[in-house]
């Protein structure tokens, strides 16, 4: 296999690094949020790849001979940021200490040392990874180099190059000189762009082509041409690499670039000095360090503010003010008042607004309480704030945002501009707390709000918020929103300081607003359909509880544990499995399972309870959720309460409805098609395809890049016979190991699953990890890694955790365990699907289909799709799903359709 050198544009990573963090700065007000942000890049691709040499490569100061052909070349760029410009020297050093070295030749640019490096590594024999997001460097991808843009992790090989540019590399000048280059100043054809360009040069091949054949250009455009042939020689010597240049302290065999360990103890204190806590913890191994500037404060949550002015708005003046102080800030915090938990009933009561600190205010609009205060007409409130409100360049803040989002559409308003959200920062932080408002202020603010149950009462005595007295609700809510604020800006920072957490939490913003899009759509539910299910479901029932009667000698209360414990162990004898905490002989669900196998009562009650709970949650239930203005089910989808990134859905649970049996299927086929198909797209084998890719696991990865059968392959492999020679029964084995192996399942529930002893199970366990090293390995490195950090981490980033691997011991440590080992497999494919779901409804939007998504199922996404859609729907949906990231082995997405769920499934 051949060596690699990874280069880096370190130029290009600065700029990108620079724009796109906050304004970070250590305890000395010194900038380092492009410090921070280069740091992060190059540690996440040294993950990602295992190269053999190393270059991060920056422009170095003063100009370049390109300057002297062209005087313009550049002249429009602004001058470097001073914040930028203190950067650069601090990014140098702890580039070095990470053990990459830094390299920036005078008078040529850090493009041009680049494609020499390149050169003379395909000229060694490497293969060269240059990581990017300059276009210009993909006129040097060929067989032996390749490019990736670690911001997006796309990669470009030829074949990429192809696809993104619509030209080869070798054409990739060529399209330059057509389109030009508006940030290097450097001129193209005007009003051509890249499809023009590349239409061009598909047919002609080259710009001298091109020239050739200049008089059949017809119209504007081949006059704009003909005006643009004078200076394509200069223009090409502006975008072609020099690739020839001298490299100072570099040999041709490039020996001094290859990959060295970094410096800890430099690194420890520039980390220190820097006050990047995350990686200064991690680094010394001591889990409560804290940078020497900032320790004083860094264990103290911010003050509270010396006093609060909450305002509460009852005329048109106060109003006045109130929005001009909102449309002058940076940032608001809104936080709504409403007449209900249900987002999709909820009428608006009152809106709070924060603009910083202990500044806010109150505007009820539908108070209906014993005080009796005049108020703002609603419909009026919300005309004159309708522009600021649908505005989606003015930044807002929010506190579960779907919720509020829902609640302005409720009154004809579409609340844009969302781009915080402070119970998602929490998620992301920590995906293991609760994240209300009131826990978080406690937690991360030192502070003790106004609770619900304080102003409204509880149980049968709650009034609604709309009968609260006016002057209470405008503190509580003015409170809330001046909590959101000021989370805001102790979570924020956080994220913001790790790469991986701020890809995640702008993935989480992103979904969150797909999700109020899902939510609002609905599904259409057959109710005369779900009604005859639910007779038939009856009558099942009935028969049922008669041959359990039949069995026991008599009748007895199937619901009653008590009853039911005395018929099958002290009637019946039958052999007690395990015992409640109060020690009565348990009747759960894994006891019956278990005693099914050898008594047939317990395998009739299991059926019962399995229609029963059919019955009561879905076909008797199903039909009273249809909303009244709608005539649609409308689920809630709970973004921030499984560890793993997972969507949980409630009110109605649309992801759990039973699949293993014709009844539960048969309720798939009550949601039906408005008037044309139901879609379903679902990745195939996800979590497995994302054990290939995190173990890294050869035989693992092969199977899937070339398309087997999976578990077929996992038989022939560990039985060591033929593909075409694994019977039925061998690839059951396989499949069972495979989905085991990712839950963290031993010998003892191996042997379980598959009714063989554990010596058996763990022959076949030790065979597996025999043939499968990487994925063994992995489960090893993942269980290091979660005892050490505590958490766990997706392909992503995403961050999960699992305190119990610290504080417990015995079984429930071994349970965490487990989980940790599934959870970046979960959790990367959470990401997945929420990556999916964002680009399909960007890509429905852009195209302005009148399809809708209407539910999020696991791995699946489905659709309610007129009939003229369905075939552009079906052909575009794999490509959407699994081009939203690269992965090791290919992501494969099926599609099919019907005119219910079941049947598209």
């Amino acid at each position: 296999m051949k060596k690699t050198l990874l280069l880096v544009d370190g130029s290009s990573y600065l700029y990108r690094a620079y724009h796109a963090m906050p304004d970070l700065r250590n305890a000395k007000e010194e900038p380092t949020g492009a410090l921070y942000g280069v740091v992060a890049m190059l540690r996440r691709l040294l993950l990602d790849y295992k190269a053999d040499y190393l270059a991060c490569v920056f422009d170095a100061k003063g100009g370049t001979f390109r300057d002297d052909i062209y005087p313009q070349y550049k002249a429009q760029r602004p001058s470097m940021p001073e914040d930028m410009v203190a950067q650069i020297e601090p990014i140098h050093k702890v580039v070095a200490a990470l053990g990459w070295p830094v390299l920036a030749v005078p008078g040529v640019e850090a493009d041009d040392v680049i494609g020499s490096l390149a050169k003379r590594a395909t000229r060694a024999g490497l293969h060269t990874v240059i990581s990017t997001g300059d276009k210009d460097l993909a006129q040097l991808v060929d067989e032996h180099v390749e490019l990736v843009n670690t911001m997006s992790g796309e990669r470009q090989d030829i074949a990429g190059v192809i696809k993104k540019f619509g030209v080869a590399p070798a054409q990739i000048v060529d399209y330059l000189m057509l389109i030009g280059d508006s940030v290097d100043n450097v001129p193209g054809v005007a009003k051509v762009g890249p499809k023009t360009a590349a239409k061009w040069l598909t047919e002609y091949q080259s710009v001298e082509g091109l020239v050739a054949h200049a008089d059949a250009i017809k119209g504007a455009v081949g006059n704009n041409l003909r005006e643009a042939i004078p200076h394509f020689e200069m223009t090409r010597r502006l975008l072609a690499l020099k690739l020839d240049c001298e490299i100072p302290g570099v040999s041709d065999d490039l020996t001094e670039l290859v990959a060295r360990p970094a410096d800890r103890e430099a690194l420890l204190k520039y980390y220190d000095y820097y006050g990047f806590r995350t990686w200064l913890r991690e680094l010394s191994g001591e889990p409560e360090r804290v940078p020497a500037q900032d320790s004083r404060v860094a264990s103290q949550p911010p003050e509270a503010p010396a006093q609060v002015h909450y305002d509460t708005v009852l005329d048109w003046h106060a109003f006045d003010a109130w929005l001009g102080k909102i449309e002058g800030a940076d940032l608001v915090a809104i936080d709504t008042e409403t007449t209900s938990l249900d987002p999709m009933q909820a009428r608006l009561v009152g809106i709070s607004l924060s603009v910083a600190p202990g500044v806010a205010c109150y505007i009820p609009v539908d108070h209906r309480g014993p005080d009796r205060v005049v108020q703002l007409p609603k419909k009026e409130v919300l005309d004159r704030l309708r522009r600021w409100l649908e505005d989606a360049s003015v930044a807002k803040l929010l506190h579960n945002a779907k919720y509020d989002a829902h609640v302005f559409m409720n009154e004809g308003v579409r609340l844009a501009g969302i781009t915080e959200d402070t119970m998602l920062q929490a998620y992301v932080l920590e995906s293991h707390r609760r994240v209300g408002l009131q826990e978080l202020a406690e937690r991360w603010l030192g502070r003790t709000g106004v609770t619900y149950e304080e102003l409204c009462g509880k149980g049968a005595k709650q009034i609604g918020f709309d009968e609260v007295e006016i002057d209470r609700a405008a503190y509580y809510s003015s409170e809330d929103s001046d909590f959101t604020l000021q989370l805001h800006r102790v979570l924020r920072p956080q994220i913001a300081r790790e790469a991986g957490l701020e890809a995640i939490y702008r993935l989480e913003i992103k979904a969150s607003a797909v999700l109020t899009t899902i939510e609002r759509n609905g599904v259409r539910i057959d109710a005369h359909a779900l009604a005859m299910q639910s007779h038939e479901i009856g009558q099942q029932l009935v028969q049922l509880e008669q041959k359990a009667y039949e069995l026991a000698e008599q009748p007895f209360n199937l619901n009653s544990p008590k009853q039911l414990g005395e018929i099958l162990f002290d009637r019946m004898h039958l052999p007690v499995v395990r015992k409640t905490a109060g020690g009565a002989p348990s009747t759960d669900e894994d006891v019956l399972t278990k005693l099914a196998h050898d008594y047939p009562l317990p395998r009739v009650l299991l059926d019962y309870r399995g229609l029963a709970k059919l019955k009561s949650t879905y076909t008797d239930k199903l039909p009273k959720m249809i909303n009244r203005d709608t005539q649609r089910v409308h689920t809630r989808y709970a973004q921030a309460a499984v560890i793993t990134g997972r969507l949980a859905s409630s009110d109605p649970n649309l992801q759990n409805i039973p699949v293993r049996t014709p009844e539960g299927r048969r309720v798939r086929t009550a949601f039906v098609a408005t008037e044309g198909q139901i879609v379903s797209a679902d990745y195939s084998q996800i979590e497995l395809r994302v054990m290939a890719h995190v173990s890294g696991d050869e035989n693992l990865q092969r199977a899937f890049a070339q398309g087997e059968d999976i578990h077929r392959a996992t038989a022939a492999e560990v039985l060591g016979v033929a593909l075409d020679q694994v019977s039925s029964e061998q690839r059951r084995a396989a499949k069972a190991i495979n989905f085991g192996l990712i839950y963290g399942m031993g010998e003892f529930g191996l042997a379980a699953n598959l009714g063989i002893t554990r010596d058996a199970a763990r022959a076949y366990i030790d065979r597996y990890f025999v043939r499968y090293p990487g994925v063994a390995a992995y489960m090893e490195r993942t269980r290091a890694k979660a005892r050490e950090q505590g958490y766990v981490e997706t392909v992503f980033g995403r961050r999960l955790w699992f305190p119990e691997l610290r504080g417990a011991k015995g079984p429930r440590q071994a349970a965490a365990l487990r989980a940790a080992i599934n959870a970046p497999m979960q959790g990367t494919a959470a990401d997945l699907i929420k990556m999916a779901m964002v680009a399909v409804q960007d890509w429905l939007d852009a195209e302005q289909l009148k399809t809708i998504m209407i539910m999020q199922v696991h791995d699946e996404l489905v659709f309610d799709v007129p009939e003229a859609e369905v075939e552009v729907l079906v052909q575009h949906l794999p490509g959407l799903m699994c081009d939203v990231a690269q992965l090791s082995v290919p992501l494969v997405a099926e599609v099919g359709m019907g005119p219910n769920w079941e049947q598209a499934h």
